[in-house]
């Protein structure tokens, strides 16, 4: 087991958390962690529309904007390509609708930002 730093368990909670709010509200776990070379979705769920790519972010405190703000234009563009990686690896081209997604955790407090991006 690989021993994981006291900022990656923190993300592996939010990420728990995340998981527990988001099927709370109706949606269901497709796959945790979905990543490639070209990088990593969070969380792939399904909703009654389609396909949700959930990003997770989570600061202990809002200096700098916030957790939602930390995802950049060169963060969006990373989630899209492994998105169209996925979607390719289990649809070809005949894809589901999807969105992109963020739950964000602030001072503890969860935003959920659907169609983030």
């Amino acid at each position: 087991m690989t021993r994981r730093s006291p900022t990656q368990r923190r993300g592996d909670a939010a990420e728990a958390r995340a998981l527990a709010f988001l099927v709370g509200e109706g949606l269901a776990l497709v796959e945790r962690n979905a990543s490639s070379r070209l990088g990593e979705i969070d969380l792939v769920m399904r909703d009654a529309a389609g396909i949700v790519f959930v990003e997770v972010r989570s600061r202990r405190r809002s200096d700098f904007g916030g957790a939602a703000a930390s995802v950049d234009a060169a963060k969006r563009r990373r989630l899209q390509r492994e998105a169209q990686r996925w979607m390719n690896e289990r649809f070809g081209d005949r894809w589901p609708p999807c969105r992109f997604d963020v739950c964000a955790f602030d001072d503890g407090r969860i935003d959920w930002i659907r169609g983030a991006f």
